[in-house]
């Protein structure tokens, strides 16, 4: 080979050599430029409309923090805050109780009726919390199945008032909430190790002492998820109050009354507002415990 092409050579290496480093980062400038779609979505439909709210929330006539004062101040506006906070407290206990053993039996299936029982928890994903909420209605109404079936039993001599009570509201929103509640706890039941429960009988601990001292605290982490999930989701209920709800009013009933009826929407903004801000403590508040929790376990 003569000294031309091997000088041409070496410079078509060299120029190689000096574009590797182009190419070896054009995959991570790809995967830049894939975020940009996702980010402008995320901003056009929750920053923006955040902004809107918070901007709207201080367009009243006599302040911008007029709106604010007024929900610190005037008691009305204190119940609906109250009643939410309670409701879904109710509402997440009342879940937990119902969910735990049936997260249990489901872990311990085999088989088909294991498949069964997912299917039975995971239908009513399919089906609108609207629909769901209709059916619960004409359920609770004063000649609805549950009424008739109790006066069929002589368990009762007249119809009980069950729509358009705390009590239905309650019973509908614990329903709809389950699977919410199902799948971390299960989630956390399937990762147990028999063997731990093998060894704790061993040991000389019996079914409730296992239960109590090994095989609910390893659950623990499934039971924050699950009442996380459930609480913080039932404080936006909207449709299942609206339809059962009685005299009592959630908050996102009474932003709805705001904007519909008395055309407050400074008011309604304000209070969307402080009830985000009021999520996101207990959303931290769970963050602080639970990396309690985990640094216990692993100490």
């Amino acid at each position: 080979m003569s000294d031309a092409a091997m000088a041409d050579a070496r410079a078509g290496t060299g120029a190689r050599t000096q574009r590797t480093p182009a190419r070896a980062w054009s995959p991570a400038r790809r995967g830049i430029w894939l975020l940009v779609p996702p980010l402008l979505l995320l901003g056009l439909f929750f920053v923006l409309p955040l902004a809107y709210v918070l901007i709207q929330s201080g367009s009243a006539p006599k302040g911008p923090f007029d709106t604010y004062v007024r929900i610190a101040r005037e008691t009305s506006l204190h119940y609906p805050l109250i009643y939410t906070f309670r409701t879904a407290a109710i509402v997440t206990v009342f879940a937990l109780v119902l969910s735990y053993p049936v997260a249990f039996l489901i872990s311990r299936a085999r088989g088909r009726w294991q498949l069964v029982a997912m299917t039975l928890v995971l239908v009513p994903f399919w089906t609108s919390a609207v629909i769901r909420s209709y059916a619960w209605l004409v359920l609770l109404q004063r000649r609805g199945i549950i009424n008739e079936a109790l006066l069929t039993l002589g368990l009762v001599d007249r119809p009980l008032r069950l729509s358009n009570t705390d009590i239905g509201t309650h019973v509908a929103m614990v329903q709809i909430m389950l699977p919410f509640m199902i799948l971390p706890l299960l989630s956390s039941m399937r990762a147990i190790d028999p063997s731990v429960l093998r060894a704790a009988a061993i040991l000389g601990a019996n079914p409730a002492r296992q239960f109590a001292h090994v095989y609910f605290p390893l659950t623990l982490p499934g039971v924050g998820a699950g009442c996380a999930l459930v609480f913080i989701s039932t404080l936006g209920f909207y449709i299942t109050p609206a339809l059962l709800g009685g005299s009592s009013t959630m908050v996102a009933v009474a932003i709805e009354q705001q904007v519909s009826r008395l055309l407050d929407w400074p008011l309604a903004s304000a209070l969307a507002t402080v009830l985000l801000v009021l999520t996101c403590l207990m959303f931290l508040l769970y963050e602080r415990l639970n990396s309690r929790l985990a640094s216990r376990g692993g100490a």
